[in-house]
């Protein structure tokens, strides 16, 4: 019987995440990305630590974003703007093109390697921090179906500046403030360690 419910579960996921990948067309993702080409460059594999690489992460996440960003539930100067040209269909082309590209992989530094290591995979029992690959799964792949964006390879920079948001509570578009919750209870060498290790998952 467990074995049925889990095939269940599995096709179910996999239904969903093909419906949202077909929501959105690649082609016309492309020509619409000219506006997104400043900061994430024409692939999605931005040059700048500052902004995220958005090659390879899931469409459902990029649309959700990107959404939260037009909404305002999600607070960003430069992206609010932009957003609000996009119509719900442009977000999901945008999403399906940056989707279907390649991210180019990151490195960690010996330095954090086995603190990272540590936290992102066993968490911190005594502080509460569950291990990260509970939701981001063991190589950092998020999971599509919960909206859940991989972290492999983007820029530790990048991650730790978003930890610090949604620790001070700047950013707040986390779902029942799970990472809030998560992040406030981080010490600064842990987000370090955490942000360098996930940059180098592949």
């Amino acid at each position: 019987m467990k074995n049925v419910l889990l095939a269940v579960v599995a096709g179910l996921t996999l239904s969903y995440t093909t419906l949202v990948a077909a929501a959105g067309d690649v082609s016309a993702g492309k020509e619409k990305s000219a506006v997104c080409v400043a900061c994430h460059a024409a692939d999605g594999n931005s040059l700048a630590p500052d902004f995220p690489k958005i090659a390879g992460q899931h469409a459902g996440y990029i649309a959700k974003q990107l959404a939260e960003f037009k909404s305002g539930k999600r607070e960003n100067a430069i992206m609010y703007p932009i957003a609000q040209a996009l119509s719900e269909q442009d977000m999901l082309d945008l999403a399906a093109y940056y989707a279907s590209q390649e991210i180019a992989p990151g490195a960690v530094s010996d330095e954090y390697l086995e603190a990272g290591r540590k936290l992102y995979r066993g968490g911190n029992a005594e502080s509460g921090v569950p291990a990260c690959m509970a939701c981001h799964g063991p190589n950092g792949k998020g999971i599509p179906s919960a909206k859940w964006p991989m972290l492999s390879s983007q820029y530790s920079q990048y991650i730790e500046s978003q930890l610090y948001k949604f620790a001070n509570g700047e950013r707040a578009n986390d779902p029942n403030g799970m990472m809030r919750d998560i992040a406030k209870k981080m010490t600064d060498e842990e987000i370090k360690a955490v942000s360098a290790y996930v940059s180098g998952l592949h």
